[in-house]
């Protein structure tokens, strides 16, 4: 039974119309799809390309409505705003970049809202001196840690007191008991640790301060072998607050102290003539070499045209015993020139005939220089590693880019209202078209569904062919499902 042109075929209707099973997605089948064995479709033979309307057969039933995927939630936010976070995967990984350097931006305020509130001025006033005042404590944090890594060191007086005491000879108390002897005490401690006395502070032991201590006693009285004691500084020595020496005697002992002191970097004593030359009798090896440039310097020694030579003079003949030598040969040169330095010497008498008839004690006092750490320094590295400062400065920014968008929101919908009231329906089109647009890109719908809900869409002259080839497929189909059923029966 034939069908009439523009009325659906008789029996079960086909795919795609009302009522007939449900039709495939936009576009054209592809290639091995069941009912069409001719050429794969492709954009030139299908007006409108991958993706285009599906035609359908002239003076047929009107076009099919597409139903899309509603957007969930209440209708989208005011153009201009924010929109609602998708769940598109995870973004690269130059979006945490991109959201660090829009942060550094988002503390500045729109124009638009300086121009409505006047008094916003004060605040971009203070985000300038802001960038200011960051830049010069991250320039002086840089300046710390420089010199962190140079010595600090201060003078301080360290007071050696040096005090004996004398014990006589007692009958009745044994044999050991009757022997007279004196005790001599070698102490001290920083002066200024009495005007700063603070409890939570460890005090420095004396010992801290000195690599060897030697006390030489009279020779002619105890002996070649029993007049020295000493003691030197080991990786494993303990400190301690003084030194304690006793021995027998009822006699006065004339003593030497030698104390050397523990420079923290190494210091070296100059050769005589160098010392005299250079103005520096002990430092650290650095300062030598900087104090020997700037003599060469002021006395324009350098060879004008080999800059790495140096021209001695007279004085340095004598001293280097060469007429001409390369700078990077001076550190090498000056070894044979720098001697350990001396140690402080104390001549004292330890008194036993004064204090023999009662057990008294006679103190002497010595004040020295010492180099110290300075108390800077550890300020300067508890600032560097202060953290309690940079969480405050970073829960504070925190606030500022809260409060900034929403400053940056209600912007937003100031803006959406006014241009609503301004004209109501130009802004309704306009909304109406942003909301396709997204709601096209968020269903990934091809094609157009607004032109394909038109009649006008589908008298196009592709549809023609469009139609015919779909009724080829659907030919096709039928055949190979009709030779398919007579290859059964005839096996």
């Amino acid at each position: 039974m034939s069908s009439r042109p523009g009325y659906p075929p008789p029996g079960p209707p086909p795919q795609g119309y009302p009522g007939g099973p449900p039709t495939r997605p936009y576009g054209p089948p592809p290639t091995g799809y069941p009912g069409y064995n001719g050429p794969p479709m492709t954009s030139s033979s299908v007006p409108g390309g991958p993706g285009g309307p599906r035609p359908m057969a002239p003076g047929g039933p009107g076009p099919q409505m597409v139903s899309l995927p509603q957007r969930q939630g209440t209708m989208g936010p005011p153009p201009g705003s924010k929109r609602p976070a998708d769940n598109r995967g995870p973004m690269p990984q130059s979006s945490k970049s991109s959201k660090k350097k829009k942060k550094l931006a988002d503390k500045i305020l729109p124009q638009k809202v300086r121009e409505l509130v006047p008094e916003s001025q004060a605040y971009m006033d203070l985000l300038a001196f802001e960038r200011k005042l960051d830049s010069t404590i991250m320039r002086k944090r840089l300046d710390i840690q420089e010199a962190l890594k140079r010595p600090m060191k201060q003078k301080r007086k360290l007071r050696i007191f040096i005090s004996n005491t004398s014990f006589p000879a007692r009958e009745g108390d044994g044999e050991e008991g009757s022997v007279a002897s004196w005790e001599l005490r070698v102490e001290g401690r920083l002066i200024d640790d009495d005007k700063r006395n603070d409890p939570g502070k460890t005090k420095r032991k004396f010992s801290s301060f000195f690599k060897s201590l030697v006390i030489e006693l009279d020779k002619d009285l105890y002996g070649p072998d029993n007049h020295l004691v000493e003691w030197h500084r080991t990786p494993t020595t303990q400190e301690t607050d003084g030194f304690q020496v006793k021995r027998p005697g009822d006699k006065n002992v004339r003593c030497t102290i030698l104390l050397l002191l523990d420079y923290q970097p190494l210091q070296f004593k100059l050769d005589q003539r160098l010392a005299r030359l250079l103005g520096v009798h002990t430092q650290t090896r650095p300062v030598i070499i900087s104090a020997l440039w700037q003599y060469i310097k002021t006395h324009k020694l350098q060879d004008a045209h080999e800059r790495e030579f140096v021209n001695c003079d007279l004085f340095l003949k004598q001293i280097f015993q060469t007429e001409r030598m390369k700078f990077a040969e001076i550190p090498q040169r000056l070894n044979p020139l720098l001697h350990p330095p001396d140690p402080i010497v104390i001549n004292h008498i330890i008194s036993v005939e004064e204090l023999r008839l009662t057990e008294n004690k006679k103190t002497a006092c010595y004040d020295i220089d010492v180099e110290v750490d300075d108390t800077l320094k550890t300020q300067m590295n508890n600032f560097l590693l202060s953290t309690a400062s940079q969480q405050e400065i970073q829960s504070l920014d925190n606030k500022i880019h809260e409060t900034v968008d929403t400053i940056n929101s209600l912007k937003n919908s100031r803006e959406f209202f006014l241009s609503f009231a301004k004209d109501p329906q130009l802004f309704i089109n306009k909304w109406l078209q942003s909301q396709t647009r997204d709601l096209k890109t968020m269903t990934d719908v091809s094609g157009n569904p607004e032109e394909e809900r038109r009649v006008d869409f589908y008298y196009q002259p592709w549809v023609t062919e469009g139609v015919c080839r779909y009724f080829y497929g659907k030919i096709q189909q039928k055949r190979a499902e009709l030779d398919s059923s007579l290859g059964i029966r005839n096996a």
